[in-house]
């Protein structure tokens, strides 16, 4: 889902960062505060001063998000759902989950946490503006606080609608899964209500465009596309857990291709790399496993110089993110290899190395499968 990030701090042990994306976002903002929203509300003040009032809207949408994403995180470690972060993006923010709820129960109350902890934020900064025009202070500390105010009520009735992959949307998932005991199916209807959301979006987007609202047009536009993917997207990954779920990677790996330490990087090229067309090999010196050697190590390396370099002068230790064990689940496998961005790893066990699982093992076994089901979807 996202580009490069950047970790900011770190809340009660949840990392909180920054996609590339959100910067572009955060001045936007803060340039359509400064330029139309305070100067509506707030008149006759130099063009600093709306700036200023802009950058702390601006911080506090910032906080507000977070906030949102935090009791997200909170409320889905209690259930015992592993999170790895939270991550702001152009489109908002998400709590990054290592794997679904297990329960329609976990799946409710991590969803409703979020608009809750919004209303929540509404209602302080409500009371807060209240309490500055009594105690008539700085007008533009009010004007701060009703936008704080108004952008959390919005947040919070937004992702309401039920629509996934929207917290509404999760809410009437958890609802339907915990009705029909089917989370497939539950999945299906509530991204189904993303898709013609996001449809919808997308169609009042154009309409803005052609009545002369460019910018309000082309936001309703990317954020409808961007809802339908993620719903169509979800569904599929359901698929995808469902009939991968009793695999493990004993069942798809494949006898290792393997190279001696002794050989140059010429011979390793010539004779594997453009035979095999494989990113990594594992080296092995008699019946020991010494490591593995990438493409892209030998890629660093001058040509002129492979001939005179021996495979074990750059063999590196094996590392947690292309290694795994026999009886691994292939669907987290399958989670490490996307976050990681590798499309081979090895099997090893107590330090011998047994077999290759690939990405292009699993499509295989994934789309054998599909079509055995009949269910085409995956491919729609």
């Amino acid at each position: 889902m996202f580009g490069k990030s950047v970790n900011l701090i770190k809340v009660f042990g949840f990392q909180v960062k920054v996609d590339i994306s959100w910067i572009i976002i955060a001045g936007l903002v803060t340039w359509s505060l400064a330029v139309g929203f305070f100067p509506h509300y707030l008149e006759g003040l130099r063009p600093v001063d709306y700036w200023i009032l802009a950058i702390f809207g601006a911080l506090g949408l910032f906080f507000s998000i977070v906030f949102h994403e935090f009791w997200h995180s909170v409320v889905a470690r209690k259930m015992g759902v592993p999170i790895k972060g939270i991550t702001l993006f152009m489109f908002g923010g998400v709590a990054e989950m290592d794997e679904d709820p297990r329960t329609p129960k976990s799946e409710f109350w991590i969803a409703v946490a979020g608009p809750l902890s919004s209303l929540f934020l509404a209602l302080v900064f409500y009371l807060l503006f209240n309490l500055s025009l009594t105690l008539d202070v700085i007008p533009g500390v009010s004007s701060v606080l009703m936008y704080l105010a108004l952008i959390n009520l919005i947040l919070a009735i937004f992702n309401l609608i039920p629509a996934f992959p929207m917290d509404g949307g999760r809410i009437l998932r958890a609802i339907l899964w915990q009705l029909k005991k089917d989370l497939r199916w539950a999945t299906q209807v509530a991204a189904k209500g993303g898709s013609i959301f996001g449809f919808v979006l997308m169609g009042l987007g154009l309409l803005n465009i052609l009545t002369g609202y460019l910018v309000g047009g082309l936001w309703y536009f990317f954020i409808g596309m961007f809802i339908r993917f993620v719903a169509q997207n979800s569904y599929r990954q359901i698929m995808v857990r469902n009939a991968l779920k009793d695999e493990t990677v004993q069942k798809l790996m494949k006898n290792p291709v393997h190279v001696p330490g002794d050989i140059t990087l010429r011979e390793l090229v010539e004779d594997y790399v453009y035979k095999y067309h494989y990113k990594l090999f594992p080296v092995k010196e008699g019946e020991s496993m010494k490591g593995c050697v990438t493409t892209r190590q030998i890629g660093e390396i001058e040509q002129k110089n492979w001939q005179d370099i021996l495979v074990r002068e750059i063999t590196r230790e094996c590392s947690p993110e292309n290694t795994v064990g026999p009886d691994e689940s292939v669907v987290k496998v399958l989670g490490r290899m996307n976050r990681s961005g590798v499309s081979r790893m090895m099997v090893v066990e107590n330090g011998e190395l047994k077999g290759i699982i690939s990405l292009k093992d699993i499509m295989a076994s994934l789309s054998a499968r599909m079509e055995l089901e009949g269910d085409s979807s995956f491919t729609d």
